[in-house]
């Protein structure tokens, strides 16, 4: 974690002290704040009641599920440590970074080895994370969600899910799950927006359709009944046979359908 400023010593041990949390506790959530973007946290220190997640909007989770009042303050110093964070306050060291420019601004937070892998145009992402080879970056504003495995990215819609962590199944696979307001979600249950910038649309196969419904087969002694018919018609445009004749024998071929 990066080095406080004085000023931001000042500023966290007051937290601490209104909050009645130690030092430690509020900068081990610090780092946990910062990890998300500001807008998410993971956590796991005992003064918080052991492992939690907070989202910014109202979602807290702590391991002490029953105590609602370390619950509410757990919930209100993630907010203050977001927007602490969010207005910049000097409260970090400033890197030493070797540069030729002058007045050029640099960055607090450091950028990932292999830089933005997740599509183009998805801007900054609110939380990222990786373990075991598997990187996700998770876009809450627009609702969608990057997962690189095995070498391909895929781009998933969240649809209405509150994102509040992620994990990944210990069984050895490379499935990703996550918890929202509905519980824990397999990834995979998702909407698949794009692989690797191609976008996928919902299959076509109609393989198992029921078949539509063809009308019956026309029988042999049927063919042979209206062929008598045309030629009986036929008989009669050319005087052969009368109308009565005709009308007569075509009654007779017909009650035999």
């Amino acid at each position: 974690m990066s080095q406080l400023t004085p000023e931001g010593q000042q500023i966290i041990n007051a937290i601490a002290q209104r909050y009645h949390f130690s030092v430690d506790a509020v900068l081990s959530m610090l780092q946990s704040v910062q990890n998300g973007n500001g807008s998410m946290a993971q956590f796991s220190h005992p003064e918080f009641g052991g492992s939690g997640q907070w989202m910014r909007g109202g979602m807290t989770m702590i391991g002490d599920m029953f105590n609602n009042g370390l619950k509410n303050s757990v919930s209100n110093l993630c907010q203050e440590l977001s927007t602490l964070l969010a207005n910049q306050t000097a409260i970090w060291q400033p890197p030493t970074i070797q540069s030729q420019g002058h007045g050029q601004n640099v960055s607090l937070f450091a950028a990932s080895a292999g830089g933005n892998w997740w599509p183009q145009g998805l801007m900054n992402p609110n939380s990222t994370g990786s373990q075991n080879h598997i990187r996700y970056a998770y876009f809450a504003s627009i609702r969608r969600l990057a997962i690189e495995a095995n070498g391909h990215v895929t781009l998933y819609d969240t649809l209405d899910h509150q994102i509040g962590g992620f994990s990944q199944q210990q069984s050895g696979g490379s499935s990703v799950t996550f918890n929202s307001q509905y519980g824990m979600v397999d990834v995979q249950n998702l909407p698949v927006i794009s692989i690797d910038n191609v976008a996928v649309t919902p299959s076509g196969n109609t393989a198992n359709l029921p078949p539509l419904p063809t009308a019956p087969a026309q029988t042999a002694q049927e063919g042979d009944i209206f062929a008598a018919i045309e030629k009986l018609a036929g008989l009669r445009d050319k005087g052969i046979v009368s109308d009565a004749e005709f009308s007569s024998k075509k009654a007779e071929l017909l009650s035999r359908l």
